[in-house]
């Protein structure tokens, strides 16, 4: 049976040079260094090392041993280090955002999370709440940040910071400085987020309570189609505050005077009850590592 005391010999003697210097590296002893070395020849009817030479060199099959053995000793260093690690074993960690978050911190966000947990790979997907949500819940995706509007006993809710949104259109549309009514409002074609979005759900609802009912809607289910839409002119929409600060800025976009000012949209993370606990507690870092960002904000 192979044995990494054995890998290890022939490991430090490729490197070391010598039989010798291979034994002072291991604390052992020479005689001790050379019988591992033998051992392995004799289970496997080869020469690793050329005894012929004063100094230790390979033979053509022990370069070939040599390969696997830094590999098999690799992977050895890894484990340890794993299982002996405080975190969990996470190799690949999977993020569902919606299109605000891709916008703005998410760059921020993996960029902490490869600092904590080097070793993982992140798959970061853009996706509606509703689809995110239902992922979460068939378990191809492991945290989700989207729009706290799911109430689930199947998940953990993290709440994170409330986003301001307010009604924009593009200043040809409205000229006045009047502040309009919600009744004033609706008079304009009204550009609006469909029920799987988070923000569409959030203030579809709002609008209800308020007994809003615009005379005419256009659907938008990318954030980037409702801004674009919005500067061309084709109606009157509710768009993140941040997001929007430059085009309002650069005279694209136009904050509305309104009487009704929008509630915020408040965001979560969302992370299933039923995984390891271990798993959890990675997770819980991750979320953790949400909650440092104040806000949503566009990189200066």
């Amino acid at each position: 049976m192979i044995t990494f005391k054995q890998l290890e010999a022939i490991y430090w003697i490729a490197d070391l040079g010598s039989f010798a210097a291979a034994a002072a590296k291991l604390n052992t002893t020479q005689s001790a260094v050379s019988k591992r070395v033998q051992e392995l020849e004799q289970q496997f009817n080869v020469e690793i090392f050329d005894r012929t030479k004063r100094t230790a060199r390979l033979t053509e099959k022990g370069a070939e041993v040599l390969d696997y053995a830094k590999r098999l000793l690799e992977e050895r260093d890894q484990f340890v280090e794993r299982v002996s690690s405080s975190q969990v074993l996470l190799r690949r960690f999977r993020i569902g955002v919606t299109e605000l978050t891709a916008m703005t911190w998410l760059p921020g966000l993996v960029g902490m999370i490869k600092i904590e947990y080097p070793r993982v790979s992140i798959e970061p997907e853009v996706e509606l709440s509703a689809t995110l949500f239902d992922r979460l819940m068939d378990d191809t995706i492991d945290m989700i940040v989207i729009p706290d509007v799911f109430n689930d006993s199947r998940c953990v809710t993290v709440p994170l910071k409330a986003v301001e949104n307010a009604w924009m259109a593009a200043p040809s549309l409205y000229k006045g400085e009047e502040e309009l009514s919600m009744t004033e409002l609706v008079n304009f074609t009204m550009l609006v987020q469909g029920s799987r979005s988070g923000t569409g759900l959030v203030y579809g609802r709002w609008l209800s309570s308020h007994e809003v009912a615009p005379s005419k809607t256009i659907h938008c289910e990318s954030l980037v189609a409702q801004i674009g839409f919005t500067v061309s002119g084709l109606g009157v929409s509710y768009l993140p505050v941040p997001v929007t600060a430059k085009l309002v800025k650069d005279g694209r976009l136009r904050r509305l005077p309104m009487k009704t000012r929008l509630p915020h949209v408040r965001y979560a993370v969302l992370y299933r009850t039923d995984r390891s606990s271990d798993f959890k507690k990675s997770v819980a870092g991750f979320a953790e590592q949400c909650c440092n960002f104040e806000t949503f904000f566009l990189p200066a």
